[in-house]
């Protein structure tokens, strides 16, 4: 059944990989910590982390080193692991917005689109406000309002009800394979940024935002 073109009422964006590049800054801090562990994590498994909460990230590398820690220790490592990274990310300067990420969200809101942040980061304010942009926001949920990380459904289901509209008039833009998945699982439709090998289930898979504008989500969703 063709959808009608007007039927996308919000855009909810995630942050990481899409709006900007902070996963960099997650490897180097991350990578600090494994070294520090006696592992070499690599870009390769670096993948596995990607939009994976902070506690499940930390239990993907001690499983590379084979290392078990008790709970409290964990979260004693999870929170050096994050301190490093808000040295890092406070360092950003606006001009750090990937190409393209920015013209999309005023158009959207131009447009009449309501617009969300859904990232399981729990720096994800402070970093809308070093970029300048948290104004472009409807709602912001982050790692701090969910109890599931993606690819649970949650994150986008929140972010459509504070933003009352039905998940079936959202488009979720992500970067992640958890992030296509929990779009989905939301009832959303997905356009994925970077690979169709690793994003293939999206309805659109586009390799960044920058020759990406709002009057081509109604093609999203007529081909949907």
């Amino acid at each position: 059944m063709h959808a009608s073109v007007n039927r996308v009422k919000a855009a909810i964006f995630d942050l990481d990989g899409v709006i900007v590049d902070t996963a960099k800054y997650h490897y180097l801090a991350w990578k600090k910590l494994a070294n520090e562990l006696g592992i070499d994590l690599t870009i390769e498994d670096n993948e596995r982390l990607k939009g994976v909460s902070r506690m499940d990230s930390l239990g993907i590398i001690l499983s590379l080193g084979g290392l078990s820690f008790s709970e409290a220790e964990k979260i004693k490592m999870a929170d050096r692991k994050n301190a490093w990274f808000v040295d890092f990310v406070n360092q950003m300067q606006p001009d750090e917005i990937l190409p393209g990420a920015k013209e999309l969200l005023q158009a959207c809101r131009e447009n009449g689109m309501k617009v969300a942040l859904g990232s399981s980061s729990k720096n994800a304010k402070s970093v809308l406000g070093l970029l300048n942009i948290e104004h472009l926001f409807d709602v912001i949920v982050d790692g701090t309002m969910i109890k599931n990380s993606k690819p649970h459904p949650e994150i986008f289901l929140l972010g459509a009800s504070l933003l009352n509209i039905s998940p079936d008039q959202c488009i979720v833009f992500e970067d992640a394979e958890a992030g296509v998945e929990a779009a989905l699982a939301a009832g959303m439709m997905c356009i994925g940024l970077g690979s169709p090998a690793q994003l293939g289930k999206a309805n659109l898979v586009i390799p960044d935002l920058r020759n990406f504008t709002v009057e081509d989500i109604p093609n999203v969703v007529l081909s949907h």
